[in-house]
This record gives C-alpha cells, sequence and structure tokens, in this order.
C-alpha cells in the first residue's frame, strides 16, 4: 500500500517507518528536519521537509506522494514535562490536533485517499469514576484538570473529525508510551527521587511500548475499520504496583510516599489526580479486530528492556570513544 505518514521522525513514526517498510509499504513521509529526511531517504522512504501546520504544503506533498492511506502521528513534546501548566506543554501537539489534522483530512478528501489513522490518548483523559479499567464505549472524564481542558477539547476533535468522516476514519487510542526517547524524562525523576508515590498510589494507568505503539497502526493500515481502539499492553496496573517496579528495573532506589495533600501541593492537581484516581484501559477490541498482540504484553518485561537498551547504548558510546 501507498501510505503517507505525517510525523515520520517522532517516538513512534520511527520504529513505524522501519515496520511499514518491512511489511513491504511504500512509505512517504514528512519531518521538520533536512537531516533527518536525509535519513528517510536512506532507507528508501520518499521525504518531505516541511511544518504540519502549512496546509499547502502537505497538500502539495500529499498530491504528489498520492497514498492510499494516510497516517497521522504529528506531535511536539521537545520541551520538559509540565504537569502544572498541562495545555502550556502540549499547546502545539493540540494545534497539530486540530488544525495539522484538518489540513491532512482536506487533503485526503480532496485527492480520493480512502483510510485515515491518527495518534490519540487513552489515560488522565478517562472518566475517574466507575470500574477502573475502561473500555472505548466508556465516557472521558467530563470534569477535567483546568489546566487540561485545551487538550482534552483537542483530543475529542481529533477523534470526531477523523472516525466522522466520509473515509475509513480510525483512531488509536495510544496508553501510556515508553522506550526510547519516550520515557527517558519518566526515569531521570525517579533516578532522582522526584517521582513519589502520592497516596496509596491506586490511579490505574495503561503502558504501551513505542514499537507496539507502531505494530498496531500497521495492523490498523491494513485490517482496520472506522472507530475508536484503545491501543495499550495486557496489564493496568495501579501506581503503586508499577512505579517500584520500574525504579528497580532502572537501577534506582525505591520511591518515596506522600500524603495527597503533599503531593498535590508539591506536583499539581494533575499528578495528584492521576496518581490517586486515574483509570486504565481496556485492548479486547484491539486484540479482536486489529489482531493486536503487543510484542511485549506487559509493562513488567518492557520495563526491565529500559534498564537492558541502557546497559546496551552506554557500552556502545564508550566502544565508540575508544
Amino acid at each position: 500500500m501507498r501510505v503517507f505518514l505525517a510525523g515520520a521522525t517522532g517516538v513512534v513514526g520511527k520504529p513505524l517507518v522501519q515496520q511499514l517498510l518491512a511489511a513491504g509499504h511504500h512509505v512517504a513521509a514528512t519531518t521538520r528536519s533536512a537531516d533527518k529526511a536525509e535519513r528517510l531517504r536512506r532507507l528508501g522512504v520518499t521525504a518531505f521537509v516541511l511544518d504540519g501546520l502549512d496546509g499547502s504544503a502537505l497538500r502539495e506533498a500529499v498530491a504528489r506522494a498520492e497514498p492510499e492511506a494516510i497516517i497521522h502521528q504529528m506531535t511536539a513534546l521537545s520541551a520538559k514535562p509540565d504537569l502544572r501548566r498541562f495545555d502550556a506543554w502540549f499547546a502545539r501537539t493540540n494545534v497539530l490536533r486540530t488544525k495539522g489534522t484538518d489540513h491532512l483530512l482536506a487533503a485526503a478528501l480532496s485527492l480520493g485517499v480512502k483510510r485515515f489513522i491518527i495518534q490519540s490518548y487513552t489515560g488522565w483523559n478517562n472518566a475517574r469514576d466507575g470500574g477502573r479499567v475502561k473500555t472505548e464505549d466508556d465516557a472521558l472524564d467530563p470534569h477535567p484538570a483546568a489546566c487540561q481542558r485545551e487538550t482534552m477539547a483537542a483530543i475529542q476533535y481529533l477523534e470526531s473529525a477523523v472516525v466522522g468522516a466520509p473515509l475509513t476514519g480510525i483512531a488509536l487510542r495510544y496508553g501510556n508510551l515508553y522506550g526510547p526517547g519516550a520515557s527517558d524524562d519518566l526515569v531521570t525523576l525517579l533516578r532522582k527521587r522526584m517521582l513519589p508515590i502520592i497516596g496509596k498510589g491506586t490511579g490505574v494507568w495503561s503502558w504501551l511500548h513505542i514499537e507496539d505503539a507502531a505494530a498496531a497502526a500497521v495492523a490498523a493500515l491494513e485490517r482496520g475499520t472506522p472507530g475508536v481502539y484503545n491501543i495499550v499492553d495486557d496489564e493496568p496496573a495501579p501506581v503503586s504496583e508499577w512505579l517500584p517496579y520500574l525504579a528497580e528495573a532502572v537501577g534506582a532506589k525505591p520511591p518515596m510516599r506522600v500524603p495527597v495533600w503533599l503531593g498535590r501541593l508539591a506536583a499539581g492537581e494533575v499528578a495528584a489526580g492521576w496518581m490517586t484516581e486515574g483509570r486504565g484501559a481496556s485492548n479486547e477490541k484491539a486484540k479482536r479486530e486489529l489482531h493486536f498482540r503487543p510484542n511485549w504484553p506487559t509493562w513488567r518485561e518492557g520495563f526491565k528492556h529500559l534498564q537492558n537498551s541502557a546497559r546496551a547504548a552506554t557500552v556502545s558510546l564508550m566502544t565508540a570513544s575508544r
């Protein structure tokens, strides 16, 4: 299949390029960097250097690529995490989720592209009442924190625009991503003992390795039907379980524990709510309809791989410096 990948050099875009090529698809892709575009071309990708908010450039690139499908993986989270100013941290990503999606969708519809796949999210945006694990049929949080309202609105816009369009529109709600480039800041905070368990750590999180995120996009490309899919691993787990496990896996000291009031004062409303009231997600629909089978079935295997990857990178760096 001829595929146009918008956002080919992000944490999911990079493994996705490799997996699309390995599956035999012809890939045209976008990046904002000329150097990264050259690396894509060496892989056999038709690369376009452009800004995802430039509608004219996007339409021209799509027209030149003549794709049968478009995959939207554009994000912009280069700054350090800032949960207190969540919407400011996600500001450019939210514009890519709205205006960027509009530009890509307009190009798809005008040029007759039949399949459109987007990166969405499941995690803090799940309703914080009811069951501990949510399906695609469950409502999103009707009362997100004030600093997350713009981001929630952008996610809802993204999904409704694509799933409601007159083509095969598929929204992949990725869980909390980990892997090279996706979880580095989290591990750094853990090693500095700056990521405590707030309260009893009863908030449930669902995790997803970036390689599995890419595999789900390939599965959606090849067999997905219109709709929303939770793309997560097999084990939603409370913070009280996965956070100490991650600390041990990466060689950090056990996380400290703080009462909810202190956690809210020190880390803010988002962090406190997420750690104490968060809800995970079920991947049963993706397994059933996309035949999604994560290579890292749970975060337990995947987190151990983070430490192994870090060791391998250190050895490689030391060898190269000799």
